[in-house]
């Protein structure tokens, strides 16, 4: 019988070999098992209750205080100091600490612990990432990773999937931002909800790894389990090198069954914005109107990694952030750092005036580094807009790519690129 990427993805994971169908409850074994410094010390507490003196595999349980780290106060600390005791205790080889880490979402692909073909499960929303290399990978509650930390397997509800298909070619500065908030802005925020979302089509193909690490981190802001992009050239250059395991690598059957298959003419997408209060709200950034703005924050799971940085430097490099902007810009690990160092990226920075960051979540969720006060209005290349999402209730966080958030400091209002190189 024919299969979508997705169950065949569960297939290979399930301890028995047979198919699966969607609406199925199975048990699957899991490749890794992620946790971050908001979610560990509570799946710890209950691993503990659960009377397992030791981890599955130690070389497969991953933790990454990334949210409030560095340590923003004393109960920051401590949640911090509580992973890194378990850690040394377990003897984990992937407890990665302010200075050798990186937003976890950014550093497990970085680095090579997560690979095609794999079932990874991570106590965080966006570990939807992973799909991007043709991995299912899905968040869940600190609870079942402790499950899943003591034993190495997890059960799940066979997701059924929705095939969007991008046709066309990207205009200038658009990228996997403006794709994934154009397609949330058409289906909604709960158009997939828990479906798993196959995203295809020659623009997909077009995209760059970190493009496509974009567009897997939000599927989840429109309710999808996992979203999955498939192997190809592209991936394995990224991977093959990186991987820390022999990988397997999948691929739907071309007769395949979906819940939906939606078509999109990605030629006529513009750079977005998702205006205040949820992702859904995207529309062109042609058609935003003057919303001045207070603050720009470029970073996090979602557009911190190298290529976010370089379209930025393109706009802002030789230009001044504007005098009522407080632009914040977080690299998304400790290598992509060091990359944007080395190619004068972090130079260009700070002559524009924008003040740079060690790799963390800090901002996104509003925890330090750029919380924002009532009232003001952020660009943001974070993945959530809701409302006290980064700050007061009444602040107002507008989501955007690179693109778009490098214009809007510069120009101190919501802006697209063409404003500002034309």
């Amino acid at each position: 019988m024919s299969h979508t990427l997705a169950e065949k993805l569960i297939a290979a994971h399930l301890p028995e070999e047979r198919e699966v169908w969607p609406g199925e409850l199975v048990e699957v074994m899991v490749d890794l098992v992620l946790s971050n410094d908001i979610t560990a010390p509570i799946a710890i507490r209950e691993f503990e209750k659960l009377g397992v003196e030791r981890v599955f595999d130690p070389e497969r349980v991953v933790m990454v205080p990334d949210h409030f780290a560095p340590a923003k106060d004393i109960e920051s600390a401590e949640q911090c100091r509580a992973m890194r005791q378990f850690a040394r205790r377990q003897g984990m080889t992937n407890y990665r600490e302010v200075g050798r880490m990186g937003i976890e979402h950014v550093l497990l692909p970085e680095q090579g612990m997560v690979a095609p073909g794999e079932m990874i499960v991570g106590a965080d929303s966006h570990t939807c990432t992973y799909g991007a290399l043709g991995a299912f990978a899905t968040g869940m509650g600190s609870t079942d990773i402790a499950v899943a930390m003591a034993t190495g397997r997890i059960w799940m509800r066979v997701p059924e999937t929705i095939r969007i298909v991008y046709h066309g070619r990207l205009q200038r500065w658009v990228g996997g931002k403006d794709l994934i908030l154009y397609t949330i802005g058409q289906i909604g925020v709960s158009g997939a909800r828990y479906k798993a979302i196959e995203f295809v089509g020659p623009a997909i193909e077009s995209l760059s790894m970190d493009g496509r690490l974009t567009m897997a981190n939000m599927a989840i802001e429109a309710g999808a389990k996992v979203g999955l992009i498939e192997v190809d050239d592209t991936t394995r250059e990224y991977v093959d090198g990186r991987a820390m395991r022999p990988y397997q690598v999948y691929q739907a059957d071309a007769d395949a069954t979906y819940a939906q298959v939606i078509e999109i003419d990605a030629s006529q997408i513009e750079p977005q914005v998702a205006f205040p209060h949820l992702p859904e709200n995207a529309r062109p950034v042609s058609e935003a109107g003057n919303v001045p703005i207070d603050q720009v924050v470029i970073g996090s799971c979602t557009n911190g990694r190298l290529d976010d940085l370089r379209v930025v430097d393109d706009i802002l490099g030789g230009l001044q952030v504007h005098p009522d902007v407080r632009c914040i810009i977080i690299p998304g690990s400790q290598q992509v750092y060091l990359d944007a160092m080395r190619e004068g990226l972090l130079d260009d920075f700070v002559e524009a005036g924008a003040a740079v960051s060690t790799p963390t979540c800090g901002p996104c969720l509003g925890g330090h580094m750029g919380v924002l006060a009532s009232g003001e209005r952020a660009v943001s290349t974070t993945n959530r807009n809701f409302r006290g999402r980064m700050g007061h209730p009444e602040s107002e966080v507008y989501l955007a790519g690179p693109a778009v958030a490098a214009a809007s400091a510069v120009l101190g209002r919501v802006a697209g690129p063409q404003e500002v190189m034309s």
